[in-house]
């Protein structure tokens, strides 16, 4: 939740949280439940993201893959050339 409440305050980012269950540990099989937070951000946002998510959970499992294109939801639009 408050890793949620940084990226959406703080941060002004959009976010997506999916309901999950963890699954194989180090300690074996694992079913706890767990949330999975989901936000697209700029390759030059993705320092800063990393930080502060780092500051509140050191061992967060954190995914990064490029994509070409984003629809819908809280997109930040260029300035149009003058």
């Amino acid at each position: 939740e408050l890793t949620r409440k940084t990226l959406t305050l703080k941060l002004k980012k959009g976010v997506t949280v999916f309901k999950g269950k963890s699954g194989f540990g180090k300690r074996g099989e694992v079913d706890d439940d767990i949330d999975i937070v989901y936000t697209v951000v700029t390759r030059l946002e993705v320092h800063k993201i990393i930080d502060e998510i780092e500051k509140i959970d050191e061992k967060a499992f954190i995914v990064q893959t490029n994509i070409n294109d984003t629809r819908g939801g809280m997109i930040k639009r260029r300035a149009a050339p003058h």
